[in-house]
């Protein structure tokens, strides 16, 4: 088997280089950092209550990750204020929990660790295709673009990104 997964009688199988895991941990460890608590309110009993500030990321990778519920700036704010610090909660558990089983050679993930293993991909492939302004003809500018192209790792990186997602997409169905 090439790095990726396949599906297992229990769960998925995960299979990568060291190289790979290092690769994997970086990106997912970059983009926990960018889902840390977001602004919180004033009030002490919304903080306690999890809720948050209505205020729209300036970041355009947050503005991926969590982008607005609703077109109206009013209706959009307040359904952020309620739900975006459980949004943020969530990906970073699924972030963590791909640090924490991502290893070089072999291993067993549960049905549990896998969806939060595709979650996680699906946030690296979203900030990294915003940063890299990705569009749908990424596979042609790849196959164009020269290695010596100092965006090519970068798109590369994204490719194989996408390979794993759709690999881990396959095991799980």
């Amino acid at each position: 088997m090439s790095s990726g997964f396949s599906s297992h009688k229990d769960g998925v199988i995960a299979e990568f280089e060291p190289a790979e895991v290092s690769i994997l941990k970086s990106l997912v460890s970059q983009v926990l950092g960018l889902v840390e608590p977001g602004l919180t309110s004033d009030d002490p009993l919304e903080r306690a209550l999890g809720i948050g500030a209505a205020q729209a990321p300036s970041d355009p990778v947050l503005k991926r990750l969590f982008p607005s519920a609703y077109e109206d700036d009013e209706d959009s704010a307040d359904f952020r204020r309620y739900t975006e610090a459980t949004l943020r909660e969530g990906k970073r558990a699924d972030a963590q929990t791909m640090l924490d089983t991502a290893k070089p050679g072999r291993s067993e993930l549960t049905p549990e660790q896998a969806q939060a293993w595709l979650r996680s991909l699906n946030d690296v492939r979203l900030a990294l295709g915003t940063r890299l302004e990705v569009t749908e003809e990424v596979h042609d500018e790849i196959a164009m673009m020269s290695e010596d192209d100092p965006r090519y790792p970068a798109y590369v990186t994204y490719d194989w990104l996408t390979y794993l997602q759709d690999s881990l997409v396959r095991a799980l169905w």
